[in-house]
């Protein structure tokens, strides 16, 4: 996938400091150059529309100029000869001017389709530690509201910006052209506006920076807060929430507030510089009229020309907050796309192929941060075909154990080895599709049950999913429903119980043609009697497999080749249960506090 320049350009997190305003329309740029055709056709738009514009307060000019001074007379034919050409260069350039309105759009939309390509696709690319230390509605904000900003400024800001441009240069050049005297007044004024927005821009630009990051933490806690409803009102925690609410919430319009505050007082501000350098124009071009040095015609353009190059200075004060929440929200996306991705395979990395399924972990040692190791020393070998139980007090680093092996994580120290080959050597990809993996949140998408179940088996039939649905004992509530398999699950499958889920996703690893398979916490939503029919059904999956079985409820994994015993990141205890029971240690307290 393509990346935005300076995608390898780091930031500091602790030292979040604004980038400059080149660096960000240098990335816009990227996205605008991928269209050089409607770019090019945009700028030849553009220079028409305001060339006619241009032409019409000279034209205005004339008309006023055939009234011929003491006599009190009018050439009409010489009004309406100005009048009907002013009138044909302003339809043509209103005319011009929307075609390049509809163009924009048009450009705009397929800028924003790249930018959510890429901004998506490099989601895929990160790694698992970028969702552990971001909010998901953080991250959806970035992807949603930000792009969307960006799409605004671009559809409708840069159309102003580039006619502005275009405006102000032809003004100027008109304005020479009618009086050099009169230009040098004008810039007693124009200096001090340009300084001001300037000013206006840099110091609002932190304060849209602080408005967007503040919306992304308001929609991430949001997003904790229903998807947790439930949690909520069963502790009656409606109070807490809605405090904690209120302050996120009034922290997010403070932000806003003085976002907009500055951004609005700016416009006002340069509309009384240009106010001041109209009346000064007024009253020297009077001098300069009762001289005979100008004409009433020349004034009248020359003002008109004034109001033309300093009106896209005001109106771009007055856009200056959407132009800084775009800015800020174009640096918080490509801040998302500056994140480093997952590490590629090590070259010459090879296909896991033939898989018999022995893994080894030798003197393996991982921590989630530098200075706090959970892993510690490690030391495991699960047979092919044999299921090992890893069991100890919650975070014993007993899910950590399943990351380093899918490599989600990468150890610190020692190696991790699937049939002989350190993992390292091994592609992730050949390595993740040979485990098939059902874990304790459960994730179902918006579809079928028949979908959801064949998810990670490419082509699967009917009958290979109703199979493993009767293997996960879930064929009978499926066949009850009135679509059957064809039966459509809600967003998060919330029009099946947690049970129904856990057995749905169990029923998906069942279908995959793995050599290992993984259950991290897998029965902890479905009944005793439901779980013992699941592991029996698991043990007839699991012939001639390799199984990691993370559990809770020690009596479910009994019968387990090798259960590993876990506790503050050392491996306290090793072997069958009968063993462990015998040894009457820390399993034998673990499992007998389970029943007292």
């Amino acid at each position: 996938m393509a990346t935005a320049p300076g995608s390898r350009r780091r930031i500091s997190e602790k030292n979040d400091r604004p980038r400059d305003t080149k660096y960000v329309l240098k990335g816009l740029w990227y996205y605008v150059s991928h269209y050089k055709i409607h770019l090019l056709m945009a700028i030849l738009l553009a220079l028409g529309s305001n060339f006619f514009a241009l032409i019409g307060p000279m034209l205005s000019g004339s008309a006023i100029d055939a009234i011929e001074p003491g006599k009190g007379m009018v050439v009409f034919e010489k009004v309406f000869y100005y009048a009907k050409w002013m009138i044909l260069f302003y339809i043509a350039s209103s005319v011009l001017s929307y075609i390049l309105s509809l163009l924009m759009i048009h450009l705009s939309q397929k800028i924003i389709k790249k930018m959510r390509e890429d901004v998506f696709n490099k989601l895929v690319e990160l790694p698992i530690s970028y969702f552990d230390k971001h909010q998901v509605g953080d991250i959806i904000s970035k992807f949603s509201y930000d792009i969307d900003t960006i799409n605004t400024s671009l559809s409708s800001d840069i159309v102003q910006i580039c006619a502005s441009t275009i405006t102000v240069i032809g003004s100027l050049i008109m304005m020479i052209v009618i009086s050099p005297l009169l230009v040098l007044v004008m810039l007693v004024t124009i200096p001090l506006s340009l300084l001001y927005t300037r000013y206006m821009a840099r110091k609002v630009r932190p304060l849209f920076r602080r408005r967007s990051a503040k919306l992304g933490e308001l929609n991430g806690f949001v997003e904790e807060m229903v998807s947790g409803q439930m949690t909520i009102k069963a502790y009656a925690a409606e109070d807490s929430v809605m405090k904690r609410f209120d302050n996120i919430n009034t922290e997010t319009v403070d932000a806003h507030y003085k976002a907009e505050y500055y951004g609005a007082v700016t416009g006002p501000t340069v509309n009384f510089i240009n106010n001041l350098s109209l009346s000064l124009i007024t009253v020297f071009g009077a001098i300069l009229y009762l001289m005979g040095r100008m004409t009433l015609g020349n004034i009248s353009s020359f003002v008109q020309y004034s109001r033309k190059f300093s009106g896209p200075i005001n109106e771009t004060a007055n856009i200056i907050s959407e132009l800084q929440s775009a800015m800020a929200a174009a640096e918080r996306v490509f801040k998302l796309m500056e994140e480093e991705p997952e590490p590629i395979d090590k070259e010459g990395a090879s296909d896991l192929v033939d898989i018999d399924g022995d893994v080894n972990l030798k003197g393996v040692s991982f921590g989630y941060l530098q200075d706090r190791i959970i892993i510690k020393n490690l030391f495991l070998n699960a047979r092919p075909g044999s299921l090992t139980a890893i069991v100890g007090p919650t975070g014993a680093g007993k899910t950590t154990i399943i990351n380093l092996l899918m490599r989600f994580y990468d150890v610190w120290d020692g190696n991790i080895y699937v049939d002989g080959e350190d993992i390292r050597d091994i592609t992730r990809k050949s390595l993740r599709k040979a485990y098939a993996m059902v874990l304790q949140d459960t994730w179902i998408f918006s579809g079928t049950i028949f979908d959801n179940i064949a998810y990670g088996k490419e082509n699967a039939t009917m009958e290979e999913v109703v199979e493993a649905a009767k293997m996960a004992e879930i064929h009978s509530y499926i066949r009850k429903l009135p679509d059957g398999y064809n039966t459509i699950i809600n967003e998060d499958g919330m029009n099946i119980s947690k049970g129904q889920k856990q057995l749905l996703t169990i029923a998906r690893a069942m279908l995959l043609d793995a050599k290992m398979l993984i259950l991290d916490e897998a029965t902890s939503n479905v009944d005793t009697r439901t779980e013992i029919k699941i592991q029996k059904a698991m043990r007839r999956l699991m012939e001639r497999k390799t199984c990691f079985v993370i559990a809770h409820r020690l009596s479910t994994i009994q019968g387990a080749d090798n259960i590993l015993v876990i506790n503050e990141g050392d491996v306290v205890e090793q072997g069958t249960h009968k063993e462990l029971m015998d040894k009457q240690g820390f399993y034998y307290k673990l499992y007998h506090s389970q029943f007292e």
